[in-house]
């Protein structure tokens, strides 16, 4: 998921972060819900915002959802933009995107 910090704030871009679907899959509606739980903003169609208080929690909901073997890497990895510093607290979930992330 291509993302952005602006300190404190960890910003998922809109277009990356999951959706909800009604008749969808258990796995991912669930996913939706716990990103959403801990977003200290999730407005449709907006960027998804994470304070600071939050990022070890992220990081940890992330890597269970990595290891759960039903998503893959581009829904349950950061992608910082190439010259970005990656925060301590995420960077076990985290990469540098190939090129600049456009937003």
């Amino acid at each position: 998921m291509r993302c952005h910090v602006d300190d404190p704030i960890l910003y998922l871009h809109r277009d990356d972060v999951p959706e909800y679907k009604k008749p969808g899959s258990v796995v991912r509606n669930s996913y939706f819900w716990a990103l959403r739980s801990i977003a200290d903003d999730a407005r449709r169609f907006q960027h998804w915002a994470y304070d600071e208080s939050v990022w070890i929690a992220l990081g940890r909901l992330l890597i269970s959802f990595a290891e759960s073997g039903y998503l893959g890497d581009r829904e349950t990895l950061l992608e910082f933009p190439p010259d970005a510093e990656i925060p301590e607290p995420l960077r076990g979930i985290s990469t540098w995107a190939g090129e600049a992330a456009p937003w």
